[in-house]
């Protein structure tokens, strides 16, 4: 599949990769100028891949309080809440944003792996509510602009009142021109805003952003670096971090899970019972240039100890970084650790989430 925006990535010289049956930018010059840029001056990412869900009618947020781990209900119009849709067993089936728009009125973003599993399970569980479940997401494109330049460009372009936009907060706005949903949220540990616009628009968007964008370092990323900068950051990533097997307590996340909100929702019984996971969600810091990678091992006086699930060499600390599972007594800070790099033991010390934090 091919987001709006496809032929823009072409002309710009994109190399692209096959990711959950979309065809991406995975980068257009290098990933490191394009982490580099997020990090100092300002990205723009087409993330059209994902899935756009609405939500609307009278029980829509009881719907939502059933569906997803998170208590929705208690989010306000206009802010959005970071929550896991979980199968009865308790294991993650994704990570996502909800936004509520209105009274009545919920926008949930899916990672594009989960968008139709999360469609149709939204669909389900929302059987019994007076809601209707609309998947929004092929006629919708999501662009980002995440940087510390992020706020001049698009202040550039919005009558929205930028300073009063709060991290997790949405607005209708105009932006070039076009109507968007513009949200203060993002993927990269930087402030930066995401824009859902109909897709027809998005090449617009997109050539506007561009332009104010210029005189500040702006550059189009890839999902290369989009990975490298979420790492850093400590975010999760569904595949890796995250999956069916696994709860939100094994990731560290069992703050997103609300068991005080009244009534059921689905894998309430099975998390209750899942509190202390056998292995759980660690950082690691190396000491070499070799970094361990997704599905390496961990060892500990010669025994396995854990897994990793993503790594590399960080751009902005210039040092290996990665996070793993491992058992609970080897998740202490400061706890030294060897990782299996194609044979090769590499030294590796746990440390705390995130690696990066902006100031």
């Amino acid at each position: 599949m091919k987001t709006a925006l496809h032929e823009v990535h072409t002309g710009l010289g994109a190399s692209f990769t096959d990711f959950a049956g979309w065809s991406m930018p995975v980068r257009y010059s290098s990933e490191l100028a394009e982490h580099r840029a997020v990090r100092e001056a300002a990205g723009l990412f087409d993330l059209s891949h994902m899935g756009e869900i609405e939500v609307t009618g009278p029980e829509a947020a009881d719907a939502l309080d059933y569906a997803f781990v998170g208590k929705l209900s208690a989010v306000k119009p206009g802010r959005a809440r970071y929550t896991m849709m979980c199968n009865a067993e308790g294991g993650v089936l994704d990570d996502l944003v909800v936004y509520r728009l209105a009274d009545e009125r919920y926008l949930v973003v899916a990672n594009a792996g989960n968008a139709a599993v999360v469609s149709a399970e939204l669909t389900a569980r929302a059987r019994d509510f007076d809601a209707e479940v609309t998947d929004r997401s092929a006629e919708t494109s999501l662009i980002a602009v995440q940087g510390p330049a992020a706020a001049e460009i698009v202040g550039k372009l919005t009558d929205a009142d930028l300073s009063s936009l709060k991290y997790y907060a949405s607005t209708p706005a105009v932006v070039g021109g076009q109507d968007a949903l513009l949200a203060r949220t993002g993927y990269t540990g930087e402030d930066g805003f995401e824009l859902y616009v109909p897709g027809e628009r998005a090449a617009a968007v997109w050539r506007v952003l561009t332009e104010a964008g210029e005189p500040h370092g702006l550059l189009p990323a890839g999902l290369a670096c989009r990975d490298t900068l979420r790492l850093e950051a400590g975010m999760p990533l569904y595949g890796n971090e995250l999956s069916a097997e696994l709860t939100p307590f094994h990731a560290g996340l069992g703050r997103v899970v609300k068991f005080e909100k009244p009534g059921d929702f689905v894998g309430r019984a099975a998390l209750d019972t899942r509190r202390d996971p056998d292995r759980v969600l660690v950082g690691l810091k190396g000491s070499g240039r070799r970094a361990p990678r997704h599905g390496y091992r961990l060892l500990a006086g010669g025994e396995d100890v854990g897994e990793i699930t993503s790594g590399a060499l960080s751009p902005t600390l210039g040092y290996p970084i990665a996070m793993a599972y491992v058992r609970p007594a080897h998740a202490e800070p400061g706890t030294a650790l060897s990782a299996d790099v194609r044979g090769r033991e590499e030294p590796v010390e746990v440390v705390s989430l995130p690696f990066y934090r902006r100031s």
